[in-house]
């Protein structure tokens, strides 16, 4: 590669990411600004994301839909800035967290609900009931 085609090559790249298109991604439909994605649909700012849905600049999360600024979680739903976490349900600032339904700040914490701890079948029973009344289907 001579110093021109690397020089055409970037001019390229910054291009495509100011005009919203995406870089590296393979069958992502309806995004904008995503890198290195699979599979992702109408996200924005996704960064090596897979299966992901209605997202917002999240990197490294797999079949997460309507989070914004997560990392590393994988079926999350609609979450903010949640990191290396999974199964979680309108949950904010979680970290290391796996089945939390509506908590904020939690750190590695499992089956709890507005921050409280449930035994494991009572968190199933109770967001099974929650998310009938909610009309919203979980990971």
């Amino acid at each position: 590669m001579t110093g021109a085609e690397f020089e055409a090559a970037l001019r390229k790249l910054v291009s495509e990411a100011k005009s919203g298109g995406n870089v590296g991604c393979m069958a992502c439909e309806r995004c904008e600004r995503c890198s290195e994605c699979t599979f992702c649909e109408g996200s924005r700012g996704l960064s090596r994301c897979h299966y992901c849905e209605a997202c917002t600049d999240c990197t490294d999360c797999t079949r997460c839909a309507g989070c914004t600024g997560c990392l590393a979680s994988q079926h999350c739903l609609e979450c903010e800035r949640c990191l290396g976490s999974a199964y979680l349900f309108r949950s904010v600032g979680c970290s290391g967290c796996t089945y939390c339904f509506g908590c904020v700040g939690l750190s590695r914490k499992d089956f709890h609900i507005l921050n409280e701890r449930y035994d494991r079948a009572t968190y199933f029973e109770l967001t099974r009931q929650l998310a009938r009344e909610l009309r919203v289907t979980l990971p």
